[in-house]
């Protein structure tokens, strides 16, 4: 699966999420945010028939490190993963990466309903899926599409764990500044971390359209979603 990669040159991690289960080579990308996309990274996005840019940053993250465009017209929507007033919630904020994906997966309901809207409206792709890498949000964002597209566990776990590669966190954990110029670290993936998302999911709701359903994602959108995206 590392032929998914795509050099765009001041994009990382920039890959075609397509090409398992149902889901078709050329219509899906997945990769980390735009913000240092060079004049011939966006040449190659145009060669791509890029139609829409799905942002899953904070709006903090968007205001520090905005997405360059070099005159493409897509167009861009910004679908938070996470909430973004950490002041307005009842648990605590995760800390690590082992709590961050349940919690992703019990908060993210909102904006996952939204990505598969867009993507089941005639004319929306080629897309792409970014946050700021493309490994955690971004991850937990495709697998979910993945799994709608009928790809399974094991093909949705050797693309998520894609990232690794891309971001050159094979032999370990790396130093990157954050959008508030701290220095943190970024740690690898691992299978477990997607499993621990997606068991919150299927625990408390039993299958992804019952999950989806109270965020407003109806039957016919699926269907739509499945229609729009498969080979």
């Amino acid at each position: 699966m590392t032929d998914a990669f795509i050099d765009i040159p001041g994009v990382r991690n920039f890959r075609d999420a397509g090409g398992i289960g149902a889901l078709r080579r050329g219509v899906l990308y997945r990769s980390g945010s735009f913000h240092t996309l060079t004049e011939d990274g966006a040449r190659r996005l145009k060669a791509l028939g890029l139609r829409t840019v799905i942002d899953l940053r904070s709006p903090f993250e968007l205001e520090v490190w905005p997405d360059l465009r070099h005159d493409l017209d897509h167009e861009t929507l910004n679908l938070p993963t996470l909430p973004a007033n950490r002041e307005d919630l009842d648990r605590p904020w995760p800390e690590g990466q082992a709590e961050l994906y349940p919690f992703m997966a019990e908060t993210a309901g909102p904006s996952l309903a939204a990505v598969i809207r867009r993507l089941a409206t005639p004319g929306a792709t080629p897309t792409v899926v970014h946050c700021a890498v493309g490994k955690d949000r971004t991850g937990l964002t495709i697998a979910v599409l993945q799994s709608l597209l009928g790809a399974s566990e094991a093909d949705i776990t050797a693309d998520f764990l894609l990232s690794n590669a891309g971001l050159d966190l094979l032999d370990g954990p790396t130093p990157y500044t954050d959008e508030t110029g701290t220095e943190r670290v970024s740690r690898p993936i691992s299978a477990p971390l997607l499993t621990s998302a997606l068991s919150w999911i299927h625990t408390h709701h039993g299958s992804l359209p019952a999950y989806l359903h109270p965020h407003g994602v109806t039957d016919a959108d699926l269907t739509a979603l499945r229609t729009n995206l498969s080979a």
